[in-house]
């Protein structure tokens, strides 16, 4: 048996693997489930019953300004006159275009705008799953000293190290594409039953498809950056601490402190920033710091536009440089 297909087999046979596997398709179909049952498909009859609704409440609309403007004008000439708009002038009566029947609308699932935001909480919980496990798979192999015996009858180190590597990456990437393609058939099912998929244009797909694409890339670097970050440390909590570090005293700190010293487009120092322009294909930050709000012109912040090349390239140069790291440690460290 080759190294890769020991590896692999390993992987997948590790109980904190199937365990941690297990609970994230029970989240996902958690997800799937309560999306399910929170919307509902749109026909004719709840159509009228908005339509009834809204002139429902603009009728109720329109008693509560009569009555309102009929106790004005008796409080004319009276104390309680400064309760009211001098002679009752500015009171506005609704009108029917106030009243949308849209806003009373049950909530519906639509494909075309809502799937993305799916396909973005797959790609983060993936990541997260694979940062994990990457980071439990050999940071156990190393505190248990599983690696040091590998390495008795496979003293190749980088060849080890790399075999194991590609084991991990190989099979979350399979994953995440059979769950991408599951993902994708429920919640089409759910719009098809609970919502619609008005708009799914050949386009629409090709979107969808390049955005699943990114989210299988962000997992890939999140499962890569979790193994490389325990092998450096020799240990699981290695990877797990410094991700603890980074989200909460690094982004929540930081973020605070940016935000007190209106650091100009801070939000680049941020990851969830990062992610989105990702995902989205970008995001445009805003900087109403430079707003002159005395202008008759109005507000027009200066603003940045991060772009999915750009996040990529980031997402390019962590992999690089956190594996680089791991494999330039594991040739040139001592073992025991």
């Amino acid at each position: 048996m080759s190294l890769y297909s020991a590896e692999t087999k390993r992987l997948t046979k590790r109980r904190f693997t199937r365990l941690f596997l297990l609970g994230t398709v029970l989240v996902l179909a958690a997800i799937a489930v309560s999306v399910f049952f929170s919307n509902q498909k749109v026909g004719p009859d709840q159509v009228a019953s908005a339509r009834a609704q809204a002139q429902q409440e603009y009728q109720r609309a329109v008693d509560q300004f009569q009555r309102d403007r009929a106790t004005c004008q008796a409080a004319q000439g009276t104390p309680q006159a400064g309760s009211w708009p001098p002679n009752c002038e500015g009171m506005v009566e609704p009108a029917p275009d106030d009243f949308q029947a849209q806003w009373f609308m049950p909530p519906t699932f639509s494909f075309l705008e809502q799937f993305p935001d799916m396909a973005t909480t797959l790609a983060v919980l993936l990541g997260l799953v694979a940062f994990i496990v990457g980071a439990s798979f050999v940071g156990a192999e190393w505190s248990s000293g599983g690696m040091m015996n590998l390495l008795l009858w496979r003293p190749r180190r980088l060849l080890v190290l790399s075999s194991k590597l590609a084991a991990l990456l190989v099979f979350f990437a399979a994953l995440t594409v059979v769950l991408s393609a599951i993902w994708t058939a429920v919640f089409y099912g759910i719009a098809e039953a609970r919502g619609t998929t008005v708009g799914m244009t050949s386009g629409a797909w090709q979107s969808i498809a390049l955005m699943e694409l990114r989210g299988l890339a962000l997992v890939v670097v999140a499962g890569a950056v979790g193994f490389a970050l325990a092998s450096l440390g020799r240990h699981t909590a290695m990877a797990l601490g410094v991700t603890v570090g980074v989200i909460i005293v690094l982004q929540f700190g930081l973020g605070a402190v940016l935000e007190l010293a209106k650091v100009k487009f801070g939000g680049v120092f941020l990851i969830p920033v990062w992610l989105i322009a990702w995902m989205d294909k970008e995001i445009t930050l805003e900087d109403y710091n430079s707003c002159d709000f005395t202008s008759a012109g109005g507000c027009q912040p200066d603003s940045l536009t991060l772009t999915w090349p750009m996040a990529g390239g980031l997402l390019a140069g962590i992999f690089v440089l956190v594996v680089g790291a791991s494999m330039w440690a594991m040739r040139s460290r001592d073992i025991t």
